[in-house]
């Protein structure tokens, strides 16, 4: 099972009850499609960005699941019709999908820092310029001929 964060924002007109309602279908789409919540963070009423079906604020709620990657795309399919749910995204949890990309590191660079990779990369670009000029410099003496 994979980590994943659902933000939602649900209509900020709609009732108590509706708001209530919504969250829980959206959290019954998580545990029917055999996914656990682990934690849910509430932010309550908050002004849009920009005004989305003429409506100005929204309630937000993010909610943190693990589930398998095939029933994200079932979940993302269902929330798209529940009603007073204005947006939504669903995203991998960043701390496991940062553990994976060390593990797969290439073995050229276990003895380099990050830094000594980017000083290494700087120098490669500075070195393309002047290769570049010097070819200039030989067309333009040819030319001159």
């Amino acid at each position: 099972m994979n980590k994943y964060e659902l933000a939602v924002a649900i209509n900020g007109q709609a009732e108590d009850d509706a708001r209530k309602a919504a969250l829980d279908k959206v959290r019954g789409l998580i545990t029917r499609f055999k996914g656990t919540i682990t934690s849910e963070d509430d932010w309550g009423k908050r002004r849009f960005a920009y005004e989305v079906n003429k409506v100005k604020e929204g309630y937000y709620v993010f909610i943190k699941f693990q589930a398998e990657p095939e029933a994200i795309a079932e979940i993302e399919h269902r929330i798209r019709i529940v009603e007073n749910v204005f947006r939504y995204l669903i995203v991998s949890d960043e701390k496991e999908l940062s553990v994976k990309h060390e593990e797969e590191k290439p073995a050229e660079y276990e003895d380099e820092s990050p830094a000594d990779r980017a000083a290494a990369g700087s120098a490669e670009e500075a070195a393309a310029p002047a290769e570049a000029a010097e070819a200039d410099t030989d067309a333009d003496e040819t030319a001159a001929e």
